[in-house]
């Protein structure tokens, strides 16, 4: 079982910029890929950013260009740098761990972009 926590939601105005951790309970060096989601009240859970054990990137064409998805193995670790924030990037994010046939999910972190 591995248990991911959720970090760094926090309010912040459009423009700015924000840091989101994922701590694993345990070594992330054997799992392939990581990933961060979100989800807006009322609307569907999307993929944000993934990242594989060999440091290969995805990103949902609504951030690309502005999130930077990384993962610090030795730290068991993954981030997510938000910039130049909009609206529309409000929602719970949550950190999710791909290990064989089984995902895991963090409990998610609250992020509202707001004037």
């Amino acid at each position: 079982q591995v248990q991911l926590v959720e970090s760094g939601g926090d309010l912040v105005q459009p423009g700015g910029s924000l840091g989101l951790s994922c701590a694993a309970s345990t070594t992330i060096f054997s799992i392939f890929i990581m990933a961060w989601y979100r989800q807006a009240p009322g609307k569907q859970r999307e993929l944000v950013a993934q990242i594989t054990n060999s440091r290969r990137t995805n990103y949902a064409d609504s951030v690309k260009g502005r999130f930077t998805i990384s993962r610090d193995n030795a730290k068991n670790t993954v981030y997510l740098q938000m910039n130049s924030l909009k609206p529309e990037d409000t929602g719970l994010y949550y950190c999710n761990a791909a290990l064989g046939d089984k995902t895991y999910w963090g409990q998610g972190t609250q992020v509202t972009v707001s004037s």
